[in-house]
C-alpha cells in the first residue's frame, strides 16, 4: 500500500492498523536519557508529600514539573 493510500483509507475511517509494522514505529524526541539529580532531603520529603496528594510516583511528578516548566 503507498503511503497517500494509506492515508485516504485512513481518512475515511478504514481500520489500517493491520497496514503497520508496530514495532518499528517510533515517537519522535520521545527517545529517553537518564539523568540524576541530588536533592536535598526535605526537597525528596516535599516531593514525595505532594506526589502522594496527586496519587503519582516520585518520578512522574518530577517529569510533570520540569515538563510543565519547559513548555
Amino acid at each position: 500500500m503507498k503511503a497517500h493510500e494509506l492515508d485516504e483509507a485512513f481518512d475515511a475511517g478504514a481500520d489500517v492498523s493491520d497496514q503497520i509494522d508496530w514495532s518499528k514505529a517510533r515517537r519522535p524526541n520521545v527517545e529517553t536519557r537518564r539523568v540524576n539529580v541530588d536533592f536535598p532531603a526535605w526537597v525528596v520529603a516535599g516531593l514525595d508529600q505532594q506526589a502522594r496528594r496527586l496519587g503519582v510516583t516520585r518520578q512522574a511528578l518530577i517529569k510533570l514539573w520540569i515538563a510543565e516548566r519547559l513548555s
